[in-house]
C-alpha cells in the first residue's frame, strides 16, 4: 500500500485524467472549438493552429483545474457554507484559468495581441466556467433517479467497483471497502457518505459507515457493538450510534448469539 497521501492523490488524479470518457470528451470539445474558432481565433489562426490552440486550452485548463480541486480545494474545510465555498473555489479556479490563458496565448498571439484575447468578457467567461465546474463537481444523483450507482464508486479503479460495504476514515482519507476490494480516496467522511446515495446505510461510529444490506451479524461489546460485514471485515459501533442500528432493525434482526 502507498503510504504517502500525496502519492495516493496523484494516483487518483492520473486515473481520472486518463479515463477514456474524460479524454474523449475533452478531445471532442477541442475539435469543435478548433473548427468554429470562437473569441476571434477563426480570423487570426489557421485551422491547424486553431486545433492546437484549443486542444491546449481544453486539456490544460481541465487538467490544472482537476489537480487544483483534488490536491488543494477538496482538502480545505468547507464550514463556511455552500455559497461561500462556491465563490471560493470558483475564484481560485478562475485565477488559475486566467494565468494559464495568459501564458498559453503568448506563442499564438504575442505580447501585443494577447490583451485582445484576454478581454473583460473572456475573463468573465473564465470565472463563470469555473463556477459551472465547481457546481458540476458537487452535484450528486438523488435517490429515486434513474442512476442507482453510488457516485462514490466513480472515484475507484474499475477493478474495485463492487457492492459498497463500508467506509472508514483515516487522516484526510476515506478507505472505501467494496466486495471487489479496498481503496483510499482523498476526501472527508461526511462527503463520502453523501456520495453513497441511494444505498441504504448508516454512520455507526465517528470514523465508520456501513451499508445496511451488507451487515452479516451484530455482536454486543460493552456499551457498543461489532458489525461483521463478511470477508473478514468488522466495523465497530460506538455507544452514540447504538440507537440508530436498533431503529434500523439491525440489532434485533442480526445480533449474534
Amino acid at each position: 500500500m502507498i503510504s504517502r497521501p500525496s502519492s495516493l492523490a496523484m494516483r487518483e488524479l492520473r486515473a481520472h485524467l486518463s479515463a477514456r470518457i474524460v479524454l474523449a470528451t475533452q478531445a471532442g470539445i477541442a475539435v469543435i472549438l478548433g473548427i468554429s474558432g470562437p473569441f476571434g481565433t477563426f480570423e487570426t489562426l489557421a485551422l491547424a493552429s486553431r486545433l492546437l490552440y484549443w486542444a491546449g486550452v481544453v486539456f490544460g485548463t481541465y487538467g490544472l483545474g482537476s489537480a487544483l480541486c483534488l490536491l488543494a480545494l477538496d482538502r480545505w474545510p468547507a464550514q463556511q457554507g455552500a455559497v461561500l465555498r462556491l465563490l471560493r473555489d470558483a475564484s481560485a479556479l478562475g485565477l488559475m484559468v486566467v494565468l494559464f490563458l495568459w501564458i498559453w496565448n503568448l506563442p499564438f498571439f504575442g505580447g501585443e495581441g494577447i490583451m485582445e484575447h484576454l478581454s473583460a468578457y473572456s475573463l468573465l467567461g473564465a470565472f463563470l466556467v469555473s463556477g459551472v465546474i465547481v457546481v458540476l463537481r458537487d452535484m450528486r444523483p438523488k435517490a429515486g433517479t434513474a442512476s442507482q450507482t453510488p457516485p462514490l464508486l466513480d472515484r475507484l479503479p474499475l477493478e474495485k467497483r463492487g457492492a459498497l460495504v463500508a467506509l472508514s476514515a483515516t487522516d484526510h482519507y476515506v478507505e472505501v471497502i467494496t466486495r471487489a476490494g479496498r481503496e483510499l480516496v482523498l476526501m472527508r467522511l461526511a462527503d463520502a457518505i453523501r456520495e453513497t446515495q441511494p444505498i441504504d446505510g448508516l454512520q455507526v461510529h465517528r470514523s465508520h459507515w456501513v451499508a445496511c444490506a451488507e451487515v452479516q451479524s451484530v455482536t454486543r461489546r460493552g456499551d457498543g457493538a461489532m458489525l461483521d460485514m463478511g470477508a473478514g471485515v468488522t466495523i465497530p459501533v460506538s455507544r452514540r450510534y447504538m440507537h440508530d442500528i436498533r431503529t434500523a432493525g439491525l440489532l434485533a434482526r442480526k445480533e449474534g448469539t
